[in-house]
């Protein structure tokens, strides 16, 4: 169980470091993209990302991960 916790974080570190090691411009434009939007929108935009991460972690061991 642990294991997976930490696989899953690493996963995530190295997508989020990718996006800013190639694109950091593109990071900066959708961060001051984000401060425009309410903080309702903000948080509906974060549910759905967890509804979304949610079902592709189901998917993946659905299909034997």
């Amino acid at each position: 169980m642990i294991e997976n916790i930490f696989l899953a974080l690493g996963l995530v570190l190295i997508l989020e470091g990718l996006v800013y090691a190639l694109a950091p411009s593109l990071v900066e434009r959708f961060l001051i993209a984000l401060s425009t939007l309410s903080e309702e929108n903000r948080r509906l935009l974060g549910l759905v990302a967890m509804a979304i991460g949610l079902v592709m972690v189901w998917a993946a061991k659905a299909l034997g991960a």
